[in-house]
């Protein structure tokens, strides 16, 4: 496959160039973008990129790219990642997929049966510990989910929100419940399934931003289970947690950027006692962390059966939703069902619904 790179900040070196390398046999990077020339130019130089443009539409006439990466700040993904797959190129677009709900219908109808399609970086449904768990939950192996614990509890200075797109709504979409707590809550919802209910509290306590710095959910999910979210850029001792109690065991993982096998622990409960059945809970001896790599490795896998990658089309908006949703109850102090938020809801055009915290 032909790549490219949409945009050369931080998270495009740190984590999209390294995850193409690693699939040098199947991808190489053609081109990069960025309306900076200087910054494009010398990002190329750094990583032996052939071609350097400052225009999307230019480079995609030019390079004719089979894969796109979007790192560009959260409000430009949804025109950029519909014009990549007007050109007939997948995408990996980095998280958040765009600015709301009708944001993302509006991209995705851009995609085409058999690709391209277009997928968010989820990339923690993609390491082996998750992967394990929800093959084990899926088969039964653990019980029935019961409870669960999100955290995503990490800390982003003043100076942080210097970045003039950062902390509002109608460029960054959120606070850390869109930008930083997707994660966590992507995998959440990954392994529990669908979620029913939502209720929550969104709070402005500390950093001179338009958006929540903090926010907190109760979540019902399809199958009974409840779970608890936390989503925070204020904690000093940062951490991103999760926690599964079934009938049969507690599942917990502990990290903070990724995970690797060893970040998982399985309690069982004390009625299990068969050392077999508990010996088959441990993590697969191959250690696949959570990463932008493993992500791309089951995209290009995707593309090369011509069929739609897990985080793209409903599996990408699933998590979306439920931030809308947060955001709704946090904003309007009632509890919200999903579905509920569909074209003539405000919620559904703006994650702040036009409503100001």
């Amino acid at each position: 496959m032909r790549a490219a790179i949409v945009g050369t900040g931080g998270i495009a070196g740190i984590c999209h160039v390294p995850a193409l390398r690693a699939e040098a046999h199947r991808a190489e990077i053609v081109a990069a973008v960025d309306i900076d020339p200087v910054r494009v130019k010398d990002f190329c130089t750094e990583h032996g990129i052939p071609a350097a443009y400052t225009d999307l539409e230019e480079m995609l006439a030019a390079t004719t790219p089979d894969l796109v990466h979007v790192c560009t700040p959260p409000h430009l993904h949804a025109a950029q990642v519909a014009a990549c797959l007007r050109a007939g190129a997948w995408v990996l677009c980095e998280k958040p997929p765009c600015l709301s709900l009708a944001e993302y219908d509006a991209m995705v109808t851009a995609e085409r049966d058999g690709g391209p399609y277009a997928a968010v970086v989820y990339q923690h449904r993609f390491g082996s510990g998750a992967r394990h768990l929800r093959r084990l939950i899926a088969e039964g192996e653990l019980g029935r989910p019961l409870v669960a614990v999100c955290l995503t509890t990490w800390y982003r200075d003043h100076a942080y929100f210097d970045v003039p797109w950062r902390g509002r709504w109608d460029t960054e979409g959120g606070g850390p419940t869109m930008g930083h707590g997707i994660h966590q809550m992507d995998l959440l919802l990954a392994t529990l399934g669908d979620w029913a209910e939502v209720r929550a509290m969104a709070g402005r306590l500390d950093r001179d931003i338009e958006t929540e710095d903090v926010s907190l959910a109760s979540v019902r999910f399809e199958n009974g289970a409840l779970a608890s979210i936390v989503n925070s850029v204020l904690s000093p001792r940062e951490e991103s947690r999760l926690r599964f109690d079934l009938t049969d065991a507690t599942v917990e993982l502990s990290h903070l950027y990724g995970y690797e096998n060893t970040d998982w622990t399985y309690t069982p409960a004390p009625q299990v006692t068969d050392e077999a059945r508990i010996a088959g809970w441990r993590t697969p001896e191959t250690d696949v962390p959570s990463s932008h790599t493993a992500l791309l490795a089951d995209l290009l896998d995707a593309y090369e059966r011509g069929e739609r990658p897990e985080t793209s089309g409903a599996g990408g908006r699933q998590t979306l939703e439920l931030i809308a949703a947060l955001y709704k109850s946090a904003l309007t102090g009632r509890p919200v069902h999903r579905g509920e938020i569909d074209e003539t809801d405000p919620f559904y055009r703006e994650m702040n619904g036009g409503m100001q915290l």
